[in-house]
């Protein structure tokens, strides 16, 4: 299974948010420590709101923020929502399915039960997992210090 970019990059807005909780943080903060545009951010931002993963806050003092706290979101439903529209081969595809063995193939069956498998594999983990005691992370992710 391959994860879209749009997943990729909301995993990345979600830990970013979440390292960064105690306060609102920018789409440009976003941009530049986890390495995407931020015109492609602007649009996983969106669907996250829309989804009730972040908060957005409009203005001059404006931001974004985790929707729900960082142990209630679990990253299986995240990658479910954004990645349920993706086929994960022809014949899941509503259209432009123009394999002949769709009917009866076993394949697909297998498929599908293995993309629930990954699935359910990730309901098990939380945001908090994934940020929590990973100093690492949370170093890459903290915003830059000033420098006298």
């Amino acid at each position: 299974m391959r994860v879209t970019k749009r997943t990729n990059i909301a995993i990345r807005i979600l830990m970013f948010c979440a390292a960064n909780d105690d306060r609102l943080v920018t789409k440009s903060e976003i941009a530049e420590r986890c390495n995407a545009s931020e015109n492609h951010l602007a649009q996983v931002i969106n669907k996250l709101g829309q989804l009730g993963y972040l908060r957005t806050q409009r203005g001059r003092n404006g931001g974004i923020e985790l929707g729900r706290p960082a142990p209630d979101i679990r990253i299986g439903d995240v990658f479910r929502s954004l990645e349920a529209s993706v086929p994960l081969a022809e014949c899941f595809a509503d259209i432009d399915n123009t394999c002949p063995l769709t009917e009866a193939c076993r394949l697909r069956l297998a498929l599908a039960d293995a993309a629930e498998a990954f699935f359910a594999h990730l309901d098990e983990v939380t945001l908090d997992a994934l940020v929590c005691g990973n100093d690492r992370l949370l170093e890459i992710l903290s915003p830059a210090m000033c420098r006298s």
